[in-house]
């Protein structure tokens, strides 16, 4: 069973590991409510009780798939933490007049965002609403403005960033009512910069607990052609039998996780056979060593 931690000391409590529904619409055989339904219910079985969504994915769809998901079976929502994002919009069927791809996280917009999803999703409140991206345009005391405004109304529990820098966080930080609760950073075998911009040492110094997307980085660690890709299933090859026969992509998780600033990788897959696998990551507890074995062979070099 997957552990709970609380993301935060004034943060939700969630699991260990976190769903993410980023393509759950592109594989045609499981964009289905009833797929999609076994899923959740094999998350819950597991301990996975943690959602990640983002107004944005599908092309602004994936909100109402999972709103009309929940419709299917009443109680099924209040069983999990949701977590969305809201600030990124782009020329599509559902924003005709949107000519330029572009951020907006204004207290106005961002409100409104929030409202839609709500509207979407069928539910009375968001556990965590995260800035999908920092907007170069609008000030920090306007973003806090509509978060703390969405805090204030109970139509959020808690408020976050998504992609932000060191100081970006930090003065968005300094603006809110109640503190952010979580930094959701790319962070891989293959992309490792929260390790080395301060990001990741930011929240363990605010005791944030960050969220990975992209842990397996966006499929390059399974790609034959990258030769980072290919020096790690080499050390894979070689630590798997330690670890109880441990894939790549599960000791890039474990990877992930043993990380001190406890991240909260996103699991990104449609296959229930790939979701129980990444599941087995959260036991795994690798030596450092093996750890820093792994570093090496993405770097492809020695450690300094």
């Amino acid at each position: 069973m997957i552990s709970r931690v609380s993301l935060c000391p004034h943060g939700p409590e969630v699991s260990r590991l976190v769903y993410g529904t980023w393509r759950v619409l592109d594989d045609t055989d499981t964009a289905t409510t009833e797929s999609l339904l076994k899923r959740l219910h094999t998350c819950l079985e597991l301990g996975i009780t943690t959602l990640d969504t983002a107004e944005i994915y599908g092309l602004y769809k994936v909100e109402e798939f999972l709103g009309q998901t929940f419709k299917k079976e009443p109680g099924l929502r209040e069983k999990f933490e949701i977590v969305t994002k809201c600030g990124i919009y782009v020329p599509c069927e559902f924003h005709p007049d949107r000519k330029v791809a572009h951020y907006n996280a204004t207290a106005a917009r961002i409100v409104k965002s929030a409202e839609k999803s709500l509207r979407l999703l069928g539910t009375d409140y968001l556990d965590v609403l995260l800035v999908h991206r920092p907007d170069w345009l609008t000030s920090a005391d306007e973003t806090a403005e509509g978060l703390n405004k969405l805090l204030k109304e109970g139509k959020i529990r808690h408020a976050g960033a998504s992609n932000y820098n060191v100081h970006q966080f930090d003065l968005l930080n300094s603006r809110m009512d109640q503190p952010l609760v979580t930094n959701q950073i790319e962070f891989s075998l293959l992309h490792m910069d929260p390790i080395y911009d301060g990001t990741a040492d930011q929240c363990q110094k605010l005791g944030v607990k960050p969220m990975a997307w992209s842990p397996l980085a966006k499929g390059a660690l399974m790609d034959s052609s990258n030769p980072a890709a290919v020096r790690l299933h080499v050390k894979a090859a070689e630590l798997s039998h330690k670890y109880g026969g441990a894939t790549l992509d599960q000791l890039a998780y474990a990877w992930i996780m043993a990380h001190p600033s406890h991240c909260l990788p996103i699991i990104g897959t449609n296959k229930l056979e790939r979701l129980l696998a990444t599941a087995k990551s959260a036991d795994i507890k690798l030596e450092r060593e093996d750890w820093y074995g792994l570093w090496e062979a993405a770097q492809g070099q020695s450690i300094p």
